[in-house]
């Protein structure tokens, strides 16, 4: 079933016409693509909002219905968060024909890694260096997202895109003889006690080797206290005394 979103044309353009629309709680943005002229429209922004949380939103073919017109076939193309606050800014979106070839990312789910020999009896982890992948497809084809199953791999093994079972009708795009790395099973680092032991050694205990910072204070104090005790051993002359020497 696809999912179903409503937008309405957008009359008013320009920066200060979006910043009123976003204010009163639409998105601006473009519906383009197919043989027809690109149009401004405005949309819910608290439907939208709601539906990019779907997964499926991003990688699935859209009913859109314009000012309650007849659906249109249209793919998410691009959408634009603020900086920090969770609004939408702006959203474009493609039309699609059923006779044309889409280009699209889809997500990867991953599935079986507990039960694989890596994990279950190596002690091993799962490592996904892809999340989504590139395809191509007619619109009637495109997946909601393409499985991978780790549930044969080993330490060390990894799982290449050309090995995926791709859905009928669907093909990874891929350049030549490209094939990259979709998951792998790792061993995580772990430090041995002899490691940890070295490095405790190596690490003098605090306290243990004073610093210049530390050892600065201490020598001025005995060298002010060298002063004092040298003052103090030298009696002063009385002023006497000073007029008895001239004498």
């Amino acid at each position: 079933m696809k999912i179903e979103i409503s937008a309405r044309k957008r009359e008013a353009q320009g920066t200060g016409a979006s910043r009123r629309l976003r204010r009163s709680g639409r998105v601006p943005g473009i519906l383009y693509g197919g043989d027809k002229q690109p149009v401004n429209i405005e949309l819910e922004h608290k439907d939208l909002l709601q539906k990019l949380h779907n997964e499926a939103f991003h990688a699935s073919i859209l009913a859109l219905k314009l000012d309650g017109g007849p659906a249109e076939q249209v793919l998410l193309r691009s959408f634009n968060m603020h900086p920090y606050r969770p609004q939408v800014q702006h959203v474009d979106f493609q039309r699609v024909s059923k006779d044309k070839k889409i280009h699209m990312k889809v997500p990867l789910h991953f599935v079986n890694a507990d039960k694989s020999p890596g994990v279950k009896e190596q002690g091993g982890v799962a490592n996904h260096i892809m999340n989504e992948i590139d395809i191509t497809c007619f619109p009637d084809d495109l997946p909601e997202f393409v499985e991978v199953d780790l549930g044969n791999l080993a330490v060390g093994n990894s799982i290449h895109v050309r090995e995926l079972r791709l859905p009928k009708g669907v093909e990874a795009v891929l350049h030549k003889t490209e094939n990259p790395v979709v998951a792998t099973v790792i061993m995580p680092a772990l430090v041995t006690e002899e490691e940890e032991a070295a490095a405790t050694e190596a690490t003098p205990a605090a306290g243990e080797v004073p610093t210049t910072a530390q050892a600065a204070p201490e020598a001025t104090a005995e060298g002010a206290a060298g002063e004092k005790a040298e003052k103090a051993e030298k009696p002063e002359k009385s002023e006497k005394g000073e007029k008895k020497e001239k004498k």
